[in-house]
């Protein structure tokens, strides 16, 4: 009896300054999911960096040869730019990003998602996205830049808000957005070797039609994603996610509630 009332007090002691300094965190302005051509989304396992600015951070299983798709949901009330950066480069330009509000951007509209294919080649068409190896990358091959190799990264920009004169009713309200469109499969071959790193490839043309906008961004980022993808045999490594049997003489948790496979933060 005693020693049950000492670890009553103990777990009090230790539970109440954590709820009592706990801060409710803004909700992001963006979420990010990458889709596999196949169908469903790749699983994303949060992770926490020592070293890191704002932003959810992922690890990501990659699968060598899926072509995939990048969908950005919009959760804000107001318009945002998103600057997407693949293996470190702008998808639209191509040239090197630090995800900075001065770079090409896609425009998405309030509480709606857009969905992009592959790397911008011309005002309507891309080249799909599809995981690889290192050398066979996009930024390997044409710029030699494997400075930030396997990673998605997506930072939004709030629209500036402007106070702007009455609109007189002849005067038509205007759209923008930009969407990717039709989907050709790409598929390199199946390789059993992964000794090298996940990268992503330049694959087949797609029909998708953007025009130029007006858009003036705030300078600071209302919300960041980034995903560090792997093959299966480098998270199972890592130990970011369970491979083979389990040791029934090591637990795997403190006797917490469990958290479902399929819940997303």
């Amino acid at each position: 009896m005693k020693r049950t009332l000492t670890m009553s007090i103990l777990l009090t002691v230790f539970v109440v300054p954590a709820l009592a300094f706990a801060r409710p965190e803004p909700a992001p302005a963006i979420d990010v999911r990458v889709i596999s051509d196949r169908g469903g989304e790749f699983p994303r396992y949060r992770t926490y960096p020592r070293v890191r600015g704002v932003g959810a951070y992922y690890y990501m299983e990659a699968v060598r040869g899926e072509t995939y798709s990048i969908e950005v949901i919009n959760r804000s009330d107001r318009r945002v730019g998103v600057v997407i950066a693949v293996d470190g480069r702008n998808i639209i330009s191509g040239e090197k990003s630090d995800l900075k509000n001065s770079e090409r951007m896609y425009i998405i509209e309030p509480y709606a998602s857009n969905t992009f294919e592959g790397w911008r080649t011309g005002m309507d068409r891309t080249n799909r996205f599809y995981f690889t190896g290192q050398s066979d990358s996009y930024a390997e091959r044409v710029f030699a830049d494997a400075s930030a190799m396997g990673t998605i990264a997506v930072a939004a920009y709030r629209e500036k808000v402007r106070e702007l004169p009455p609109v007189s009713p002849s005067m038509k309200s205007r759209r923008s957005g930009s969407h990717g469109a039709g989907s050709q499969s790409h598929r390199d071959s199946k390789n059993s070797c992964e000794a090298e790193d996940a990268g992503t490839g330049f694959g087949s043309t797609t029909y998708s039609p953007v025009r130029l906008v007006s858009f003036d961004p705030e300078k600071k980022i209302a919300g960041k994603v980034v995903l560090k993808y792997e093959w299966r045999s480098e998270l199972c490594r890592k130990g970011i996610i369970q491979c083979g049997p389990g040791n029934r003489f090591w637990p795997d948790d403190m006797g917490f509630a469990p958290i479902p496979h399929d819940f997303r933060e």
